[in-house]
């Protein structure tokens, strides 16, 4: 089992969809409505986000259930769960103080139901059942994806391919159950379970097929075709504002969004060469930082994207000019954050798999 080299080329637009994801939740900006591929399709960068989430955890699994059997892969991935949970804890309290500050000196909407019960709502958000913004539910969303991935390595070594059947069948029942799930304080859970967690699950298993085979999946002309025959259908879509949500829709899944995100994912992979010269360049190398770091840095972008939408409707200057720079300051924070994240590599922890 040979851990293949770090692919800087992906690193580099894993980072860009950090910012991509900054961008869109930047409500009101031009940036987010033309100039990111969410624009332009039916799907936007949670989903490439959690796929590949998968697909690093899911390598990383393997290669630790190599090294230390499979109980010691449970117990490395635990302290990555706790990791995982207290960060949406810190992001939650941290956002809900943000929120609370703009409701109070600008008359910006707040947290009624954590206004009201404010030890209530901190227990809820704790347990991942009171999401009043509904972007950080994804957040929330990893931790349940984490503790699902031993069951589906387990289900893998067992049957190999067949324990696709369970995503299938999960991400299957999501199109069929209501797409918002209750949650406290008259919120749902963001990302239906069932279907985001078969995402993760799929990113997982070709996560392991590049360990055990040396690439998660080869280049064939039909595929090729298909891939670019869903974006182009996702562009049609977009621009004639026909986006029915059982086909789009974000929070089930539904089937042209993940059809749209997998092809986008699959015609990155495929055709950005690895050793292209702009990989070098220093946008591509701060990209790369990023991508490499991508749970602070989304955790911070949450808060330029709202700190962005408050100088739009709040601030002393026109949004042409506190648009590029907002956003500007956006992007250097999350390298700096993701900087701050880089960690010395590991004998035993493989670098990120490729894709190729």
């Amino acid at each position: 089992m040979k851990p293949p080299a770090r692919d800087a080329a992906l690193d580099a637009l894993r980072g860009w969809m950090q910012l991509s994801i900054m961008f869109s939740h930047a409500f009101g900006s031009v940036t987010g409505a033309w100039f990111i591929h969410a624009a332009w399709g039916t799907s936007d960068s949670s989903e490439q986000f959690v796929f590949l989430s998968g697909f690093g955890l899911g390598s990383l699994f393997l290669w630790k259930r190599a090294q230390l059997g499979f109980g010691g892969a449970v117990r490395d991935l635990l302290p990555r769960i706790a990791k995982m949970w207290r960060t949406h804890v810190i992001v939650f309290l941290a956002f809900g103080i943000m929120v609370a500050a703009a409701c109070r000196l600008f008359g910006e909407p707040g947290w009624d139901f954590a206004a009201a019960h404010p030890w209530y709502a901190l227990l809820a958000g704790a347990l991942t059942l009171y999401q009043p913004p509904p972007f950080m539910g994804i957040l929330a969303l990893f931790i349940y994806a984490m503790l699902a991935l031993p069951v589906f390595s387990w289900l893998s070594d067992r049957f190999g391919a067949w324990a696709l059947l369970l995503p299938a069948a999960m991400w299957l029942t999501g199109q069929f159950v209501p797409a918002d799930v209750p949650a406290l304080g008259g919120t749902t859970i963001a990302f239906h379970p069932l279907s985001w967690i078969a995402l993760f699950m799929l990113g997982a298993f070709f996560g392991r097929r590049v360990l055990t085979t040396g690439r998660a999946i080869g280049r064939h002309p039909l595929l090729l075709a298909g891939a670019a025959s869903m974006i182009l259908l996702g562009i049609v879509m977009s621009t004639t504002a026909w986006l029915p949500d059982a086909l789009v829709g974000k929070e089930q899944l539904a089937p042209l969004r993940l059809l749209n995100a997998l092809s986008w994912t699959y015609l990155a992979v495929r055709l950005v060469p690895r050793d292209a010269a702009w990989v070098r360049s220093w946008p591509a190398v701060a990209l790369a930082m990023i991508g490499r770091n991508s749970l602070p840095a989304f955790s911070l972008g949450l808060f330029c994207s709202y700190a962005t939408v408050l100088m739009f409707r709040h601030g002393p200057l026109p949004q042409l000019v506190a648009e590029p720079l907002m956003l500007g300051l956006s992007a250097c924070a999350m390298w700096a954050i993701a900087r701050q994240g880089r960690t010395a590599p590991s004998r035993t922890t493989p670098p990120a798999p490729i894709l190729r």
